[in-house]
C-alpha cells in the first residue's frame, strides 16, 4: 500500500531525508536547484560509496549568471558522483526532488542548503505512489537524456512548463470557502485574477508573501502591482513575523492542497522546469492547516501603501520606490489632514 507524508520546516530537520538516503539499497536521482548542506552531501556520497547508482542534476547557475552549485559539484565529481547540468532548454531549473530505488519521491519547496533547512518556512511532499514516483523519474531520465518529457493530460504531478498554470488556476477556482497561499512571489496575471474571483465569491482568501523589497528591481511593477491589486479588493495579506517565507504551500477548503517549487510567476510557468503536486491525505492537511494557522498568527499584516512601499524598499532593501511612482509625502500629508 502506498502512503504520503510531509516535512515542513525548520519544525521538522534533515533527519528524515538523510535516513531515508542511508537506507536505500539501489539508486538516487536527485535534481535540485541549490545544493550545499554538508549533511546531505556527505549521505550522498556515502551511497555513492556503497556502490547505489548515484545521479545528479544540478542548476548550473542563476538568471543573473551567479554560479552556486559549483563547489558541491567539484566534491561530489572528486568522488567519482555522475553530475550533470539541468536540462538547457529551460531557462533554469527550479525543481527540487530525489527518487530513492525506484520506489520514494521527495517533492520539494526547499533546496538543500541549510539555511532551508533551518531558518525559512518550507515543505516537502513524500511519496510511495508508483504512478507520482514513475512520471518523477520519466522527467528525470528525459531531462538527463536532454530529450522531450509530456506527462500528458492525464499526469498525477504538477509540472512546467506544461500543466502547472492551468492545475493551479483550477485548483483555486474550485476553492468554495477557504484559500490560504503562502508564496514568495504573486506575479502571474491568470492566477492574480482567478485569486481575486475566488474572493469575489465569498471565499475567504489569505495570502502570505515576502516584502517587496526582496524582489528584484525589474521583477517590482509586476510583482508589487498584483499585490495591491489583491489589496485593494479586500483580500488579506500578511508576511511572517520571524521566520523567511519560501515555501510555495495553496490550501483550499482544509482539504485539498499543492506544495512544490512553483513560484506564482509567468517565468516559472512558462520558462522553467518546476514541480509540484496535490493532496488530499488527511494527516498531510491536518498537518498543513495546523502550519497555516499558526504562520497567520504569527504573521503581520503588509504596508501596501505609497508609504509603507517607500519604507520598505528605500529603508529595508535597495532602493526601486521610483519605478511605482510612489508618492509617500502626499500621502502623509493626507493622512495628517485626516486627524486634524
Amino acid at each position: 500500500m502506498h502512503y504520503r507524508s510531509v516535512l515542513v520546516f525548520p519544525d521538522d530537520t534533515s533527519k528524515q531525508i538523510i535516513e531515508t538516503i542511508n537506507d536505500a539499497k539501489k539508486s538516487l536521482r536527485i535534481k535540485m536547484f541549490l545544493f550545499s548542506d554538508i549533511d546531505l552531501i556527505g549521505a550522498v556520497i556515502n551511497a555513492h560509496k556503497r556502490g547505489l547508482d548515484v545521479k545528479i542534476m544540478l542548476n548550473p547557475s542563476r538568471r543573473s549568471g551567479e554560479e552556486e552549485n559549483e563547489s558541491t559539484r567539484k566534491i561530489l565529481e572528486d568522488e567519482g558522483i555522475h553530475v550533470k547540468d539541468t536540462n538547457p532548454f529551460f531557462g533554469l531549473t527550479h525543481e527540487k526532488s530525489m527518487v530513492v530505488d525506484d520506489k520514494i519521491a521527495f517533492i520539494k519547496s526547499l533546496n538543500w542548503e541549510t539555511k532551508n533547512l533551518t531558518e525559512t518556512r518550507d515543505y516537502a511532499i513524500i511519496t510511495s505512489n508508483p504512478h507520482e514516483v514513475k512520471e518523477i523519474i520519466m522527467c528525470f531520465e528525459a531531462d538527463w537524456e536532454r530529450s522531450d518529457f509530456n506527462p500528458g493530460e492525464n499526469a498525477h504531478l504538477i509540472w512546467c512548463s506544461n500543466n502547472g498554470r492551468q492545475r493551479i488556476a483550477n485548483f483555486i477556482d474550485e476553492a468554495k470557502h477557504s484559500l490560504f497561499i503562502q508564496n514568495e512571489r504573486f506575479q502571474d496575471l491568470v492566477i492574480i485574477e482567478r485569486i481575486i474571483r475566488a474572493a469575489s465569491r465569498g471565499v475567504k482568501v489569505h495570502i502570505m508573501v515576502r516584502p517587496p523589497h526582496t524582489l528584484k528591481k525589474d521583477k517590482l511593477i509586476e510583482g508589487v502591482g498584483g499585490l495591491r491589486i489583491m489589496d485593494d479588493v479586500g483580500i488579506k495579506i500578511h508576511k511572517l513575523r520571524h521566520l523567511k517565507l519560501h515555501g510555495k504551500m495553496l490550501l483550499a477548503d482544509e482539504c485539498r492542497a499543492i506544495v512544490g517549487s512553483i513560484n506564482l510567476t509567468p517565468g516559472s510557468f512558462d520558462d522553467r522546469r518546476e514541480l509540484a503536486i496535490e493532496v488530499h491525505d488527511d494527516a498531510i492537511i491536518e498537518r498543513l492547516h495546523a502550519i497555516a494557522k499558526f504562520d497567520w498568527e504569527n504573521s503581520h499584516k503588509l504596508d501596501l501603501t505609497d508609504t509603507g512601499l517607500f519604507e520598505d524598499l528605500e529603508y529595508r532593501g535597495s532602493g526601486g520606490a521610483e519605478k511605482l511612482a510612489l508618492h509617500p509625502e502626499h500621502e502623509k500629508k493626507k493622512h495628517h489632514e485626516h486627524k486634524k
